[in-house]
């Protein structure tokens, strides 16, 4: 059994599914996605469709992320549509839209709502590592964090967490496309919908697994990582070094 984590995919499906077929994640393996799954890139329909499918057949365990939270409050009318728009809104309508112009709320199936609403979780927790979308306020019980420790938070404000667990999240965009380690802290935003990489981390081999929206693979590891923050990966599959 693998414990795997993936970044924000904000609407990259080709990303999405080009690591997928990488990391084959199977039955006995749990996944936890941390968030942001709509907005700025081009599909955020196809990225929830593919998220239910993967309910049917792995453990996973989808968290909520700020964009997420955008998203139904929009919908809902707690927030200005317009304000939701300019923040990778408008992308994320475009994906439901027939025409990819219609811009409008009636066109989200029942069933992509029920998933945002019922099933993403506020956190995932095992036995060493801590999963949110954006960070989480060291000395408190993931129970006991306020939503803006866990969808608002910067990376950088993060410290060891008084559990002694490392904290694994998303939602710093990191441009470098390289995953960031702070002392018990991993940041796998790594900016898929820009010019980056969708990050896929096995937390138990350090393993990691990115691809692009281009189809583009590659793999390094938490050790080389630790190295040096600013080399590129060495192993790089169906494509030459950036």
């Amino acid at each position: 059994m693998r414990t795997l984590a993936i970044g924000d995919i904000h609407g990259c499906s080709i990303a999405l599914r080009t690591l997928l077929d990488v990391v084959q994640p199977g039955s006995d393996d749990v996944l936890i996605t941390l968030g942001d799954y709509v907005d700025r890139g081009p599909d955020s329909r196809g990225v929830i469709d593919m998220l239910i499918s993967l309910e049917k057949t792995i453990q996973l365990k989808p968290l909520l992320g700020n964009h997420e939270i955008l998203f139904l409050d929009a919908q809902a009318g707690r927030l200005d549509k317009e304000a939701w728009l300019r923040v990778g809104g408008r992308e994320t309508l475009g994906s439901y839209a027939p025409d990819g112009h219609s811009l409008s709320f009636e066109n989200i199936p029942p069933s992509h709502l029920e998933f945002l609403y019922k099933r993403c979780l506020r956190y995932w927790e095992t036995g060493k590592h801590l999963f949110v979308h954006a960070n989480a306020n060291s000395v408190f019980a993931l129970s006991e964090q306020s939503d803006d420790w866990l969808f608002w938070a910067r990376f950088e404000d993060s410290f060891p967490h008084v559990s002694g667990k490392t904290l694994v999240c998303g939602h710093t965009a990191q441009k470098s496309g390289l995953p960031s380690i702070r002392p018990q802290a991993i940041c796998l935003d790594t900016w898929a919908y820009g010019e980056g990489w969708l990050s896929c981390l096995d937390v138990d081999s350090g393993e990691i697994v990115q691809a692009n929206q281009i189809g583009k693979v590659r793999k390094l590891s938490l050790a080389e990582l630790e190295i040096t923050s600013t080399s590129l990966p060495t192993q790089v599959l169906g494509s030459s070094p950036d």
